[in-house]
């Protein structure tokens, strides 16, 4: 059994982390801090350390030289991603954001321990030290099937990937199957979202910069470009990119090297790209707002994740295990869905796609009082969504009464999401932001990007 260290200030954060990872099969141990840890354990008696990146007194990085050959995985918020790609830089071996996604933190467990040591192989592992194959990502139809086969295909090469698809299809999942399954998956993959960096400093985020190359620089930083130098960078929407950043991305991909903004040196990079987007770039291309020769750059090969209405009974198998999932998290007793819900789930056409999907299951989950869940709960907007004609004809043997998804042996004591929710519906009408996180023991910042993540809505003020 594998031994794992969490190093996080945060008591609810770090009493839910350590019950997740015991109810995955792992020996946890936990503190508070860098002293704490070094005090009260012997670093190098663990196969996995997971720390905070801020901390009271020393900051998690100092972990990564105390423990030496021990992995360190770092966590941190959204807004950190710079810091994290700086920690990376320092040799921590991953970092994952916060609030983590359960399935995600147990993932990125799993890879770690598998490349750290072939002794060390936790659950859902073969004996060849293999990953199964991508848990979050799967279907029987025949688009995804097809699919499954172009990634693992070029997943052997070093060819540029274009992933296209509509919002909520799961292209970052495609994305990080490829790297997984190349030879660079022991390597960071850095995945940056272009929509949602400011136009004003997306090249400084990609490119890095010199001291002084502009107000407010005032020390020179890397790019996220070159912290991806030997791994794999997923450059997502990437249709969003200013003409500027992308005649830069241009030279990068001909040339292979890069140029820190105010900088007259380049430096060669060995970077895997994968890009994304849910727009049409050929279509960009002839309004003038994508570049033509980028466009042909990035169309080495390209991947089509298909929507979830042409996924046929796949919509009925992700919407059983996004209801396991549901269920665990919540601390709430199994949940099926009524014949009709499981029609209407088929019939109806998802323009939000899998992410539609699992925010409507998570929602009748909350709601759901006699351990069924029925088209109403679901709170889907039929209006113009006429029942498919071959529904009856995809159903096929697929049994509509019951899910197919089988319970975990045991779920964890705490649901870290479904404490926040309870707590802050319950009490913020009474406290202020700032009494919810002092109660809450975390900070105001991470409350309101839990807030944003669970879809919690702040009270209207009267």
């Amino acid at each position: 059994m594998s031994r794992i260290l969490i190093v996080e200030d945060e008591t609810i954060i770090r009493s839910a982390l350590r019950r997740l990872l015991e109810n995955n099969h792992f020996d946890v141990d936990d503190a508070a801090s860098v002293d704490e840890a070094t005090s009260r354990f012997n670093l190098k008696d663990f196969n996995l350390i997971i720390s905070d990146l801020r901390l009271p007194g020393a900051p998690g990085t100092d972990l990564i030289g105390l423990a030496r050959s021990v992995p360190v995985l770092i966590m941190t918020s959204y807004a950190s991603l710079r810091s994290a790609v700086d920690a990376m830089k320092l040799g921590a071996v991953d970092y994952i954001a916060k609030p983590f996604d359960h399935e995600e933190m147990i993932s990125s467990v799993n890879n770690i321990l598998i490349n750290a040591s072939p002794s060390a192989q936790p659950e859902g592992v073969t004996d060849t030290g293999q990953i199964q194959p991508n848990s979050k990502m799967f279907g029987s139809c025949a688009a995804m099937q097809d699919l499954q086969k172009k990634i693992h295909k070029v997943a052997r090469t070093s060819a540029t990937v274009l992933i296209n698809g509509e919002s909520g299809t799961g292209k970052e999942l495609a994305a990080r199957a490829i790297h997984e399954q190349s030879t660079r998956s022991q390597t960071p993959m850095i995945s940056v979202n272009c929509a949602a960096i400011p136009e004003s400093l997306i090249e400084s985020e990609l490119f890095g910069h010199e001291k002084g190359a502009f107000t407010g620089a005032a020390a020179a930083r890397s790019g996220l470009i070159e912290a991806a130098d030997g791994g794999t960078l997923f450059l997502d929407e990437i249709g969003e990119l200013p003409l500027e950043a992308q005649a830069r991305l241009l030279r990068f991909m001909q040339e292979g090297e890069i140029r820190r903004v105010g900088s007259v040196q380049s430096k060669k990079v060995d970077v895997r790209l994968i890009a994304a987007t849910h727009r049409n770039l050929k279509e960009l291309t002839k309004t003038n707002q994508f570049r033509e020769d980028l466009y042909y750059r990035l169309y080495v090969m390209e991947l089509i994740v298909p929507p979830l209405r042409d996924r046929g009974t796949d919509i009925l198998e992700i919407a059983d295990k996004l209801l396991t999932n549901a269920c665990q998290r919540m601390e709430i007793a199994k949940l099926t869905f009524t014949a009709e819900a499981r029609s209407t789930m088929l019939g109806y056409k998802w323009p939000g796609n899998v992410r539609e999907l699992e925010h409507a299951i998570e929602r009748a989950a909350i709601l759901a009082e006699n351990g069924e869940i029925n088209t109403e709960l679901l709170g889907l907007d039929l209006t113009g969504q006429p029942r498919s004609e071959s529904i009856e004809s995809q159903l096929g043997n697929y049994n509509l009464q019951d899910n197919t998804q089988t319970d975990k042996e045991e779920q964890a004591d705490l649901s870290l999401d479904d404490y926040f929710h309870r707590f802050v519906l319950e009490n913020q009408e009474d406290m202020s932001e700032t009494e919810l996180a002092r109660k809450l023991g975390v900070s105001r910042k991470c409350l309101w990007e839990r807030r944003q993540k669970l879809g919690i809505p702040r009270r209207a003020k009267k």
